[in-house]
């Protein structure tokens, strides 16, 4: 995953933020908005860290999963629709229900 991940969706990431550093404080959180310099800061405060330190920490932390809250995410889940339009023939909807493959109301 990459910081734009983050920022993004920086809301959806404060249960993983507070799994990983059980020390930090929603407010705070609200008040960084996703800034990665600011986070970078933070964290390096509520664990008595250099920065350097930190971003280390935060980059190890940013190669893991993309929380479920963000992959559910209607925003996400369009963008990722609207990426795959460059598989679905010409004329045709990303969008569209995919009935023609024969597999819409039958129980797997």
């Amino acid at each position: 995953m990459k910081w734009h991940h983050v920022q993004e969706n920086w809301p959806a990431f404060y249960d993983a933020i507070l799994d990983r550093w059980p020390e930090a404080d929603e407010a705070n959180l609200d008040e960084i908005d996703g800034d990665q310099r600011a986070f970078i800061a933070y964290i390096a405060q509520i664990n008595g860290q250099e920065p350097t330190e930190a971003r280390e920490e935060i980059r190890e932390w940013i190669m893991g999963e993309l929380p479920a809250d963000v992959v559910m995410d209607p925003h996400h889940d369009n963008h990722s629709i609207a990426l795959s339009s460059k598989y679905v023939g010409e004329g045709e909807d990303e969008y569209d229900d995919d009935k023609h493959f024969g597999d819409d109301g039958k129980d797997s």
